[in-house]
């Protein structure tokens, strides 16, 4: 392990200034401790609700706006593909007609 990475793991709290392993080893009951703690499947949707107010959600005409231009860039690029394979497809059968 080089000094970088030491001084990285330093900051990150997985290695003691000494360069031994520090503070961040779990035990067995830290582990048990945290699987405990659940939250009931209540909980878990309000949770949910309560993030999804804190969304920044686009409005209609930017919904259409950017549905319009994934649709062409999709009929563009599948129209490109299929040119560029079919023109290929064309060029290698002609090379190898006797």
């Amino acid at each position: 392990m080089n000094r970088e990475q030491k001084r990285m793991m330093q900051r990150q709290g997985q290695v003691g200034a000494d360069g031994t392993a520090g503070s961040r080893r779990t035990s067995v009951q830290d582990v048990q401790r945290r699987r405990g703690k659940r939250t009931s499947p209540a909980q878990f949707v309000r949770e949910i609700r309560e993030e999804m107010r804190q969304v920044s959600w686009p409005t209609r005409p930017e919904v259409i706006n950017y549905t319009t231009i994934v649709l062409f860039v999709l009929i563009f690029m599948t129209s490109l593909i299929f040119g560029l394979g079919y023109g290929f497809s064309k060029f290698v059968t002609f090379l190898f007609q006797k």
